[in-house]
């Protein structure tokens, strides 16, 4: 799958993408509560959940990337579905993430990189999409409402991190057809 735009390209991550999404990741681990983990990933820690992607199925990894000539390759971010819960009964809700580059915030690629997540899945058996966010962030909020996600209940200072404690909203979006 490869998509794009002027200057990015959307496509399936790859195991030579591993250090460029492990230092990602881990800009988010050291600098934001948008994550809890607490601790930054070795790129060879990040392997397994790299390999829970595959490139079809209803438990994506798709990366944008800049063809930009001077950054050309550069990632500029990346968006998850993977599995809700372990048990059978949830395998098909997904819960989807995205993250983006520091630098790469307000130039259309969480949405670009959305937008093909939810193409991909379209064909998948996949009847309800999740994602928490960290509070505040409104950037988000706003991502996942463009999308027909609608807040469902928010968990209450659930998470610990940097000596305070966060409260994490919840966002529901159907998929699939309509019932």
């Amino acid at each position: 799958m490869l998509s794009e735009n002027a200057d990015t390209q959307v496509r399936a991550g790859t195991e030579g993408d591993l250090e460029a999404l492990a230092e990602l990741y881990n800009h988010y681990v050291r600098e934001t509560a948008i994550t809890f983990d607490t601790e930054p990933f070795t790129p060879e820690q990040r392997l397994p959940w790299l390999r829970s992607h595959p490139e079809d199925g209803p438990h994506r990894l798709l990366v944008a990337h800049d063809v930009q000539k001077e950054t050309k390759g550069r990632i500029l971010g990346y968006v998850t579905s993977s599995p809700f819960r372990p048990k059978a009964a949830y395998s098909t809700s997904v819960e989807v993430s995205v993250y983006l580059s520091p630098d790469a915030a307000g130039r259309g690629i969480g949405t670009l990189l959305y937008e093909r997540l939810f193409e991909a899945l379209a064909g998948e058996d996949v009847h309800r999409a999740y994602a928490g966010i960290a509070l505040p962030n409104e950037p988000s909020i706003r991502l996942h409402t463009r999308f027909g996600f609608h807040h469902i209940g928010t968990y209450g200072e659930v998470g610990r991190k940097f000596d305070r404690y966060w409260d994490v909203a919840w966002y529901e979006k159907p998929l699939g057809p309509a019932e």
